[in-house]
């Protein structure tokens, strides 16, 4: 490690997480919700991530990266399909590195790692959003070869809309 930046000179240890991992992963998604300004918005709980993605049927797993016994960085994804182009693939929710280890590599590997698992569970491509106003995370998403697609919008359905649309 350098005097300027505490990243490892290996390459970061990255572990599927486990429920004993809850809490980071909890700290570390209300983390990008405070540097996105949507706290309001994080309704999740730690207890919340245990039933979710560590129950009897998962909806998702994650990755967690740790610098010696502290976790530094997440990428959480879950299962994704492609009509169009007949394949199944990977969506990743979210991925943070927290700021002082930005830089050191550990999202690159990280999205190295989802790609390896989904390769060898017969996986072909990873999709994710990214806001409209993270161009850092753009430009890195860019640099490791994801292209932007063009002509798709997402839309969401929740909240109230969500149960208007079910009980009309």
């Amino acid at each position: 490690m350098t005097a300027n930046h505490p990243h490892p000179i290996t390459p970061p240890q990255i572990r599927i997480a486990t429920a004993d991992d809850v809490d980071d992963i909890h700290a570390m998604l209300f983390e990008i919700a405070r540097t996105t300004g949507c706290e309001d918005k994080f309704k999740s709980t730690p207890a919340d991530l245990a039933r979710d993605g560590f129950g009897p049927k998962p909806a998702f797993e994650a990755l967690i990266a740790h610098n010696d016994d502290t976790a530094v960085a997440l990428c959480l994804y879950f299962p994704s399909y492609s009509t169009f182009r007949g394949k199944a693939g990977i969506y990743i929710q979210d991925l943070f590195v927290t700021p002082e280890y930005r830089g050191g590599g550990f999202a690159r590997h990280l999205i190295a790692q989802v790609a390896s698992r989904a390769r060898s569970q017969g996986r072909h491509y990873i999709r994710l959003s990214v806001d409209a106003d993270n161009i850092i995370g753009q430009r890195f998403y860019a640099r490791i070869g994801m292209h932007h697609a063009e002509d798709e919008k997402i839309h969401v359905l929740d909240g109230n809309a969500f149960n208007t649309l079910i009980d009309a």
